[in-house]
C-alpha cells in the first residue's frame, strides 16, 4: 500500500487532496461528507473584505474598482445589506466545522487592503482555524498606479497578517504579475508559508440583446491545469513556501501531475461540485492504483520529480519549448 501522506503549511495530511473554497463549504454536513470520503483538509469559502469593512468609507472605493467576481461569489456584489452581516457568522461557522470534523480547517480571507484583515485574521485563529488562506486580488483601474505599488501592497499585507497570527498563512493569487517568479520569491521572503497557483477570476460578459453586463459561474476544466503545473515546476526548489495547485484538478491523474510538478497539495472545487463529495474517494483510488502499478512507495517520493530542476531538459518550461512546439506543429490540411 503506497503512502499518500504529505505536509502542507506545517500540517500533517493523510493525502494531498484538499477541497477548496466553493459553495460546498457553506454547510457543515457537506464538509463532513468530504471528510468521510477521504479529504485530507478543507479550505472554507472566503470572508470578503467587503463583509469586514461594512461601516468604512473604503467600501464604496473598492467596490467601484471591481469589475470581476470570484469563485466564492454566487452573485456579483449583492446589495450591501445582504452581505454586510457575514463576518460574525463566518467565525461561528469555523467553530461549528471544527467541532464536526477532525481534519484541518483552513479559513480564507478575500481582499486587498489592511482594513479589518488583521482583526479578523486573529479572530479566525481564535475560532480554531488551523491555517489561513489570503485569497488576494486587486484590479487596478487607475492608470497612474504602477505594478510595483500593487506588488508592495500585496507584500505589506502578507507581512502584517503574518505578524498578527501564529497559525500558518498561505497566499492564493492570480498570474497577473509580469515577473511571477520574482513575486513568489518576495512573498516567500515576506513570510508566506504557502503559495497557491492560481486563483480563477471570473470575467464579465455582455448581453447584446439587453445591453447589460452579465456575470456567470463556469466550472473549471482540466485544460486550466497546464499553466499551474508549469509554474509549480519552475518555483519548486526556489522558494521555501509550500506550493499548492488549484484550478483544473479533476481526477487522480491531475493530482499525480501536481505532485510531480512540486506541489504539496492539489486543491479541488469544480470536480466536487460536478460529481459530489464521493468523488474524493474515486480520485484517491485512482491515485493509489497508479502509484502501485508504477511502484511508487509514497507521494513524497514523487513530489518535484518533474520540476524544472529535476528534468533532463529544463528549457521545456521556458521560451525554448514555445518555439519548438510552434515549429513542430503540422496542420492536417
Amino acid at each position: 500500500m503506497s503512502d499518500l501522506t504529505t505536509t502542507y503549511l506545517g500540517l500533517q495530511l493523510k493525502n494531498p487532496i484538499v477541497p477548496s473554497s466553493s459553495p460546498l463549504m457553506h454547510k457543515v454536513d457537506s464538509i463532513k461528507r468530504l471528510e468521510d470520503a477521504g479529504a485530507a483538509a478543507i479550505v472554507l469559502h472566503s470572508l470578503f473584505e467587503e463583509q469586514i469593512i461594512k461601516e468604512s468609507n473604503l467600501l464604496d472605493h473598492y467596490l467601484n474598482y471591481g469589475t470581476e467576481s470570484f469563485w466564492e461569489a454566487l452573485s456579483f456584489f449583492p446589495e450591501q445589506k445582504s452581505y454586510n452581516i457575514g463576518a460574525d457568522a463566518y467565525l461561528e461557522h469555523i467553530r461549528k466545522v471544527k467541532q464536526a470534523v477532525k481534519i484541518p480547517v483552513i479559513a480564507s480571507l478575500n481582499g486587498v487592503s489592511t482594513g479589518g484583515w488583521i482583526k479578523y485574521a486573529q479572530k479566525m485563529e481564535q475560532a480554531g482555524a488551523d491555517a489561513l488562506e489570503l485569497n488576494m486580488y486587486f484590479l487596478s483601474a487607475d492608470p497612474a498606479q504602477t505594478s510595483e505599488q500593487i506588488e508592495q501592497m500585496y507584500l505589506s499585507l502578507v507581512r502584517t497578517v503574518k505578524a498578527s497570527v501564529k497559525i500558518p498563512v498561505a497566499v492564493k493569487l492570480g498570474l497577473q504579475f509580469s515577473a511571477f517568479a520574482n513575486m513568489a520569491q518576495h512573498l516567500d521572503q515576506a513570510g508566506a508559508n504557502g503559495v497557491i497557483l492560481f486563483n480563477r477570476f471570473y470575467q464579465p460578459d455582455f448581453d447584446l440583446e439587453n445591453l447589460e453586463v452579465i456575470h456567470d459561474l463556469e466550472l473549471s476544466t482540466p485544460d486550466l491545469l497546464r499553466v499551474r503545473l508549469r509554474w509549480a515546476a519552475i518555483l519548486y526548489g526556489h522558494i521555501q513556501a509550500d506550493i499548492g495547485i488549484t484550478g483544473g484538478v479533476h481526477n487522480g491523474e491531475d493530482v499525480l501531475k501536481c505532485m510531480m510538478a512540486g506541489a504539496k497539495v492539489a486543491l479541488m472545487a469544480s470536480a466536487l461540485l460536478e460529481h459530489g463529495a464521493d468523488h474524493v474517494r474515486t480520485v484517491l483510488a485512482e491515485l493509489s492504483m497508479w502509484m502501485e502499478k508504477h511502484e511508487y512507495e509514497s507521494v513524497k517520493q514523487m513530489q518535484g520529480s518533474m520540476s524544472q530542476k529535476s528534468v533532463a531538459y529544463p528549457a521545456a518550461f521556458e521560451r525554448a519549448n514555445y518555439i519548438k512546439v510552434l515549429q513542430s506543429y503540422r496542420p492536417a490540411i
